[in-house]
């Protein structure tokens, strides 16, 4: 397991969280790939092949960040979701493939006619 960075700051402006760790890596990450990211069940599921794929968060923001214990943060985000612990293994693997991470979910929402927008998430609904 990573050991804890040794800075976390969260950037409100920007909406992005700001990792720096122990050998001098840095790492910005948006609120909006953390939300998509999150390790919660409700995003990944209960196993292989169950993940949910998350739409229409392009402006989503972070609320609040909780540590637990010495091993993790809880983010609560502003659209309600606040489940699912970021240990530092996970995020430091999340900073370190950040931009594989992200074309993947760019290509699944593709793939699936989704959208980052929240509009989509409405026009869905109607």
């Amino acid at each position: 397991m990573s050991s804890a960075p040794k800075r976390i700051t969260y950037h409100k402006e920007a909406s992005q969280l700001e990792l720096a760790w122990a050998d001098g890596t840095e790492h910005r990450l948006s609120a909006e790939f953390l939300r998509v990211h999150s390790p919660s069940a409700e995003v990944r599921g209960h196993g292989i092949g169950q993940d949910v794929l998350q739409v229409g968060k392009r402006y989503v923001s972070i609320t609040g960040i909780e540590p637990t214990g010495r091993y993790a943060i809880k983010i609560t985000f502003d659209d309600g979701h606040d489940s699912g612990l970021y240990d530092w293994t996970y995020l430091r693997k999340l900073g370190d493939e950040q931009a594989n991470y992200w074309q993947t979910y760019l290509d699944k929402l593709t793939k699936a006619g989704s959208s980052r927008e929240p509009q989509f998430i409405q026009a869905k609904q109607l």
